[in-house]
């Protein structure tokens, strides 16, 4: 009986970056590379989730979020988002089906709906401050401001990258590069909803109450 070793079995060619010992292909690459940025963010809000969750109850005699939030403006708000999210999808579907034209209408609904959240954001952050609810009054508006406003940085920083996006559409065209860029920033937008989803329910449903 002869006896086959791993070398006798195993493919003389193996294309670079499938298990063949070369570079992984660049696709492979930012695809890793992304969700492990994606993670990293998670970990982000998770410890600004604890820290709020700590925080929460400590207002040093100022006003609480039962005093502060106005639950309706906060429902609002998060249906921007939601639906945001809705057409930021119909957008990467309609560049799967080679249409940009249909591209260029639902990032633009995106864009609004993303500006509208941060409009109402930014208002409710000045309507504390005015009242003298600024982060440095407690504890509590600190680890609010700090959660709430490190999300609408984020929100404001997809926002910039849709717009280089919907630009690089409009002068590439529809090449493989851009339409995986493309499902990155769906993979981020998405990713802001649901950590917002958790911040509606911690902060406004809960503290609101």
């Amino acid at each position: 009986m002869s006896v086959v070793s791993l070398a006798d079995v195993a493919p003389h060619h193996v294309a670079p970056g499938r298990g063949g010992g070369g570079p992984a292909s660049t696709r492979i690459v930012v695809a890793y590379g992304f969700w492990i940025f994606l993670l990293s963010d998670i970990i982000l809000f998770a410890g600004l989730f604890a820290a709020y969750a700590v925080l929460s109850g400590n207002a040093a005699g100022g006003p609480t979020g039962r005093e502060l939030f106005d639950l309706r403006t906060a429902f609002i708000e998060t249906m921007c988002l939601l639906v945001s999210s809705y057409t930021a999808g119909l957008g990467i579907l309609s560049i799967e089906k080679q249409r940009p034209d249909l591209f260029y209408v639902f990032a633009g609904l995106t864009f609004l709906l993303g500006a509208a959240f941060l409009f109402i954001e930014i208002s409710e952050f000045a309507g504390m401050i005015r009242e003298g609810a600024g982060p440095s009054k407690s504890g509590f508006l600190s680890a609010f401001f700090t959660l709430v406003g490190t999300h609408g940085a984020h929100v404001t920083a997809g926002l910039l990258w849709l717009v280089y996006m919907t630009a690089q559409v409009f002068v590439k065209g529809l090449r493989s590069h851009v339409r995986q860029r493309l499902l990155c920033f769906s993979l981020f937008w998405h990713a802001l909803d649901i950590v917002w989803v958790g911040v509606f329910t911690l902060v406004y449903l809960m503290g609101g109450r």
